[in-house]
């Protein structure tokens, strides 16, 4: 039986939501992000985008660029909300349904032709969350999540494509190596140095040759190159929530180790979290008083994985849970209602040099382990690393 898949991508989903709200940003370059001047941009409009601006730019270059741009801030409250109304249209229609992003979504429709065309199927889907939310959607339909995903690209703005089963490689080919998933700037940049330029091109090459260029993420180009992936469309309900706790030997009252163990707990997560290509929608904090009274309280919040946002979040919980004045035992964090996602951080308030830290740090992380790099806030000073309340236990739990 031939796969269907269907990629649907909502068109500069920050701005045309933030269009809805203020009709008159209709038309004009938009940017989504910061507004200082060390701000980073975190979504633009079509409009902006002919000015050379793109999304994780510096918001004054961008200004730069395109000085009259309309600067909004940004809501990930709001964002969240109209994403969770098209993904509740989507779930009622379709069988199998990935949630990549917060504006991304795979469809596997296979078999579905059977009582309809999946070609028609998937107009009329499209359609209805235009009608009901008034968002701009594109969407690729294949027989794979690479071509769906590329054919979606192709699509936009607010457009559709379909890629017939067998026209995979004469529809790939001509792109610029660019549109394939997993190739990054370096990849890009050492295979336009080879003289590589269309998909064509690596098309044409071995698959050998490609794993000796670029290991075994060249075979994955190689692979998506001539458009294979059996890849799984994958509701990702295994893993409900990632949790971290801290015990303590000697039951304290200390604030300032309180809240290092809080954020040092939460810095784990987020970097969890971003490993893992996930995103939390609700975080929760546990307390365990001295006389083994347990307290917990959990906040809804718009789909991230920013330390920034989710350490705030925690300090504010925190602050209504601790009212008792009394010694803790037991201090935990846990993030739950995962999605997948892309890395995203709160470009909203982040600046640039706080993204590029975080990544740095997520790369050292990855490669030598979380033990290695710290923040500073999270490391014990000389007096408490002498006092056993400092010394505790981890417990990191996954459901």
């Amino acid at each position: 039986m031939e796969r269907h898949v269907v990629h649907c991508d909502l068109d500069t989903f920050f701005v045309s939501v933030e269009r809805l709200v203020n009709t008159k940003l209709v038309g004009k370059p938009v940017l989504i992000g910061g507004s200082s001047d060390r701000g980073v941009v975190a979504s633009c409009s079509y409009e902006a985008r002919r000015f050379g601006v793109h999304s994780a730019m510096p918001m004054r270059l961008a200004l730069r660029l395109c000085p009259e741009a309309v600067v909004v801030r940004g809501d990930h409250d709001l964002y969240s909300r109209f994403s969770s109304t098209v993904t509740e249209i989507i779930e009622e229609a379709t069988p199998v349904v990935e949630k990549a992003s917060i504006d991304e979504h795979y469809l596997d429709i296979t078999g579905m032709d059977r009582f309809f065309g999946c070609w028609k199927w998937s107009q009329e889907l499209r359609q209805r969350i235009i009608s009901e939310t008034g968002l701009p959607i594109s969407f690729g339909l294949s027989v794979n999540k690479t071509v769906s995903k590329i054919a979606t690209g192709e699509a936009k703005p607010c457009g559709e494509r379909q890629v017939v089963g067998g026209t995979e490689k004469p529809f790939l080919a001509p792109l610029s190596i660019r549109k394939i998933p997993m190739v990054g700037e370096k990849s890009y940049t050492l295979l336009r140095n080879m003289g590589i330029h269309r998909i064509r091109t690596v098309q044409e090459l071995e698959a050998q040759t490609m794993r000796r260029v670029l290991g075994e993420n060249g075979v994955s180009i190689w692979r998506k190159a001539n458009g294979f992936d059996d890849a799984p469309v994958v509701p990702f309900r295994a893993q409900k929530s990632m949790s971290k706790e801290t015990t303590f030997q000697q039951d304290t009252i200390d604030l300032d180790i309180l809240r290092r163990i809080l954020v040092g707990m939460v810095d784990t997560l987020a970097f969890e979290l971003r490993r893992d290509r996930k995103l939390t929608g609700c975080i929760a904090l546990k307390i365990r008083y001295s006389n083994f009274d347990t307290h917990t309280q959990q906040l809804r919040i718009a789909y991230t994985n920013s330390d920034r946002t989710l350490t705030a979040k925690v300090m504010e919980l925190f602050k209504k849970l601790y009212s008792r004045r009394m010694l803790i035992r037991l201090v935990g964090v846990k993030c739950s209602h995962l999605i997948h996602g892309a890395y995203q951080v709160d470009l909203f308030n982040d600046t640039l040099e706080e993204v590029n830290l975080m990544q740095a740090m997520d790369r050292i992380r990855m490669r030598y382990g979380v033990q290695y790099i710290q923040k500073g806030i999270c490391l014990p000073d000389e007096v408490e690393r002498r006092t056993p309340t400092y010394d505790r236990h981890h417990a990191a739990q996954r459901t």
